[in-house]
């Protein structure tokens, strides 16, 4: 009768956790579901068609502003073809700006394409705001009584192309004398600066501030760029003298408008992309994160009115991040630029301490090797190096466990009307024998950091996106594609996460069952079914991870299996059974 309760235990513990795991995974632990998933990351197709630009909080300008204008929607290709642009072209990047409202709203990232298939398009990360995914940058100004250039104002371009040599002014008048001009520079990478001048040639002094938006129509389409418990998608930014994760475009929906007194940068972020505007350095700003419309999102800085007397100008600094979340250059802009924690636009969460040296490590291990595979199997065999002390006395406590099995049998049978007592002769066993029964444990506890950090590394650094390592794994950040149930693509669908077992799931499974094999038996019955489907329930449970944990793993068992073996040839006496 006891076994029998003890089976039906184990196979609905077993069940709990296999169809449970489903749930948690998701919602702590979101993976892509193919290796070519990225998609053109500027919004959604069902935005609105509203014209987005107009500042959702306008700095005391003292008038309401006019509604924007509804335009049809367009093609981005029709949309960038206009003769009203001047292009941009660096080594990271490739787009336009559009003389019509001055704004940043034509970006591609040309080291990036948005899937692992050849020719496959270069990511785009701004669109025009006639487009059904409009995403865009601007800056501009309010003022009071005096005409200020706007969302429809046409500019006049000094300059060709925007590059890293050639810079490109942008100006406009208005007819009471002021000049406003707008001098845009631009690095070999991501940063763009803006140079804003109002200059006043008119008989009366004039107040005015300025200010700068990254205005986004639509959520990201893709359902893993969305908001998660391990990962933050949306706005961000350091706000108020913190790191923001904590408004979401639902808060925004539910007409939330989150307001800060100081701004060291703020925008938005997808998994791999942000695109922020950033003030001076040291300056003093007011900002806001905000949904002006219906599917409309932005985020804004704006500076205190200064007055501009006639004969003077007045000239402020912006500056735009527009490209990948590389880590090593979101670290060199916070420390040449000043801007203040901008790697934070990586969202390592709680183990960032120890997420972002496991990170820097992989990365110069695959610099050093040129896999990324390969990397991670370097990466665990100097993690398995650095806890081999640790290991060891897990193997120790182990076979001192397996020697002591007759007596804890014996001690089980005589006591098995008595747990209490039967627990207390387990203990004082224990420590004649000085065994540490949790000792075992030890090494699995300080699996789960490093397993969570290796999680965060592939899901979140850009620098791991769509690498190979062999044979059919062409995206170690993404699952493993091929599925036993469609006959590793040969049947047209995709199975659900729970049945999408892959030969990398197999192997775990199977390295797995293989190191349980190796430790001392249970004694507890129900602990001994457990065990024994353990390694079959992790293969399931870690079939749809990326592709790179199941490596870290599989790699990790075998040089488990190898180090049991090698303790087994150096003491003989820990493999013999136990006797009866």
């Amino acid at each position: 009768m006891d076994d029998k309760r003890n089976w039906i235990t184990a196979i609905l513990l077993s069940a709990a956790i296999l169809l449970g795991w489903n749930f948690v995974a998701q919602k702590f632990f979101p993976t892509p579901t193919k290796p070519d998933v990225t998609k053109t990351v500027a919004g959604s197709p069902t935005a609105a068609t509203a014209t987005p630009g107009t500042p959702a909080t306008p700095p005391a300008t003292g008038a309401t502003p006019a509604a924007p204008a509804v335009q049809a929607i367009v093609p981005v290709e029709t949309a960038v073809a206009s003769a009203n642009r001047v292009p941009i072209e660096t080594p990271a990047l490739a787009g336009s700006i559009n003389l019509a409202g001055a704004r940043i709203d034509d970006v591609t990232l040309t080291k990036y394409r948005q899937t692992i298939k050849k020719n496959a398009p270069p990511v785009r990360l701004f669109a025009p705001g006639n487009t059904k995914a409009a995403y865009f940058a601007s800056v501009g100004w309010a003022a009071q009584g005096i005409e200020v250039p706007g969302p429809a104002t046409v500019w006049t371009a000094s300059g060709a192309k925007l590059t890293p040599t050639t810079p490109v002014i942008l100006s406009w008048s208005n007819t009471t004398g002021q000049t406003f001009r707008i001098e845009y520079s631009i690095d070999a990478d991501y940063l763009i600066t803006a140079k804003q001048t109002i200059a006043n040639s008119g008989a009366a002094p004039v107040s005015a501030s300025s200010f700068a938006l990254i205005d986004r129509l639509g959520k990201p389409t893709d359902p893993h760029e969305q908001d998660s418990w391990t990962i933050h998608v949306g706005p961000t930014g350091y706000l108020g003298g913190k790191s923001v994760f904590d408004v979401n475009y639902t808060d925004l929906d539910e007409g939330t408008a989150a307001k800060y007194d100081s701004a060291g940068w703020l925008g938005f972020t997808d998994k791999y992309w942000l695109a922020a505007v950033v003030p001076a350095k040291g300056e003093r700003v007011s900002a806001s994160i905000t949904s002006p419309a219906a599917n409309n999102y932005q985020t804004l800085f704006a500076r205190n009115f200064a007055e501009v007397a006639p004969g003077k100008q007045i000239t402020t600094t912006t500056r735009i991040f527009a490209g990948a979340k590389e880590v090593y250059t979101l670290q060199r802009y916070e420390k040449d630029q000043g801007i203040t924690r901008l790697s934070n636009a990586i969202d390592w969460g709680w183990f960032e301490f120890f997420a972002v040296p496991i990170f820097k490590l992989l990365d110069w291990l695959f610099r050093m090797v040129g896999n990324f595979g390969v990397a991670i199997m370097l990466l665990t065999l100097i993690i398995r190096g650095l806890m081999f002390p640790i290991a060891q006395r897990q193997f120790h406590s182990m076979a001192q466990m397996r020697l002591v099995q007759p007596k804890m049998k014996a001690l089980q049978e005589r006591y098995k009307d008595d747990k209490p007592r039967q627990q207390q002769e387990l203990m004082k066993l224990y420590k004649d024998e000085k065994i540490n029964p949790l000792a075992g444990c030890l090494p699995i506890v300080i699996q789960i950091p490093i397993f969570y950090a290796l999680y965060k590394v592939l899901m979140l650094t850009i620098e791991m996106r769509h690498q190979p390592f062999a044979l059919w794994i062409k995206d170690l950040s993404a699952p493993d594609p091929a599925h036993f149930l469609n006959l590793f693509g040969l049947l047209n669908f995709t199975p659900p996460s729970l049945l999408a077992l892959g030969p990398l799931a197999l192997i775990l499974g199977i390295t797995m069952f293989l190191q349980f094999r190796l430790n001392p038996q249970a004694t507890d019955p129900v602990q001994q079914q457990v065990f024994k489907i353990m390694p079959w329930m992790f293969m399931f449970i870690m079939a749809p991870f990326a592709a790179g944990l199941l490596l870290y793993w599989i790699t990790n068992n075998c040089l488990s299996i190898a180090q049991q073996q090698f303790m087994y040839r150096k003491f003989p006496a820990l493999k013999a059974a136990p006797a009866k």
